[in-house]
């Protein structure tokens, strides 16, 4: 019995030790906890670009997207009317339902293309109705933003700083729609932006007798274009219909700048329409894309916030990116569509 009571004490305390072994517990040093903290840093900071890369690269597929289905709408337009989106008549007139489609129609190509993006019911606005209650449908057209008209790596499709002037058949604004898209007026040098006729004027329109100044422009949009498909002479693959346009970076959201402080709706302005002017005596003074750029006033140029380069619908509807390094020589040849000179592709 004396053996068996000592034989069980010491299995009871061969047991005990390793338990207490077993319940002992080591935390990590200060050292240690800092080395992983660095370690987590480290991957993140690896981590980070490549997800601001995945990011930028589906602003800029969606950009491409937006200018796709802007090109379509042109295209629809072009087959239902037998012409390109019309350029309107001045920055000073947005659109009337009630006006066509055509030359007789103040608003620009924005306005025209609404039924072939979806848009049917915002086109339609004011239809039928007097001139007072037109120029208030006019003015909730004019703030009504679209996400399809707006770059998202450049900024959120709301309303913005609308400029001085008021538009000539709409209530007055202080906020409007803008639009980061623009299409081609041509590689002219000289201006196209007008604020276009008065209200006075409108007789004389209707009539058929009132000059517009409008000659000579090789573009696809200007004021009061009616550009057939036969006119695109050098082929719609090889003439810009639509791109970005470059817009001073530090003025994104402010209204303040030539070139979008004006709505998106509009006849022809530097806010919705851009060149590709090529300037013989000083090449880098041509209107080649630039990208965005804090600073800088250039309210002639197509342009863009990608890094990579400015996104552009042609006139068969294929969408491509320009780069900034592009010859201008070869950019002023795509926005002629007249002009009948062969594209060298390397130099694009």
């Amino acid at each position: 019995m004396i053996a068996c009571l000592s034989g069980c004490r010491a299995w009871r305390g061969a047991i005990a030790k390793p338990r207490g072994r077993l319940t002992s517990r080591r935390g990590f040093t200060l050292v240690e906890l800092l080395v992983v903290i660095t370690i987590i840093g480290i991957l993140i900071s690896l981590l980070l670009p490549a997800v601001q890369a995945a990011r930028e690269a589906a602003r800029r597929a969606q950009c491409s997207n937006n200018l796709r289905q802007l090109g379509l709408g042109s295209l629809e337009h072009l087959e239902a009317h037998g012409f390109l989106p019309t350029g309107g008549w001045g920055y000073r007139w947005v659109g009337d339902p009630d006006r066509g489609f055509g030359a007789s129609q103040p608003g620009g190509w924005i306005y025209n293309i609404l039924p072939f993006i979806e848009q049917q019911a915002l086109r339609d606005m004011g239809t039928g109705l007097s001139d007072a209650e037109k120029r208030t449908a006019a003015a909730e057209v004019v703030m009504t933003p679209l996400a399809l008209l707006n770059c998202p790596t450049r900024r959120k499709s709301l309303l913005y700083p609308h400029g001085s002037s008021v538009p000539l058949n709409s209530d007055s604004i202080s906020m409007a729609a803008k639009t980061d898209y623009a299409a081609n007026a041509g590689s002219e040098g000289t201006s196209y932006e007008t604020s276009g006729p008065s209200v006075g004027d409108i007789p004389s329109i209707d009539a058929g007798t009132y000059s517009w100044n409008r000659a000579g422009r090789n573009g696809v949009c200007f004021q009061i274009s009616e550009v057939k498909m036969a006119q695109v002479r050098d082929g719609a693959s090889n003439t810009i219909l639509i791109g970005e346009k470059f817009l001073n970076a530090d003025h994104y959201t402010t209204g303040a700048m030539g070139g979008d402080n004006e709505n998106m709706y509009g006849g022809p302005n530097v806010d919705n329409l851009r060149m590709t002017y090529y300037n013989a005596g000083n090449p880098p003074a041509s209107k080649v894309p630039w990208q965005d750029r804090p600073g800088i006033i250039a309210p002639w140029r197509f342009g863009s916030a990608h890094a990579s380069g400015c996104n552009m619908v042609f006139c068969d509807g294929s969408v491509r990116q320009m780069g900034y390094s592009v010859d201008p020589l070869t950019f002023s040849y795509l926005g002629n569509r007249k002009d009948l000179q062969a594209i060298d592709i390397t130099k694009l």
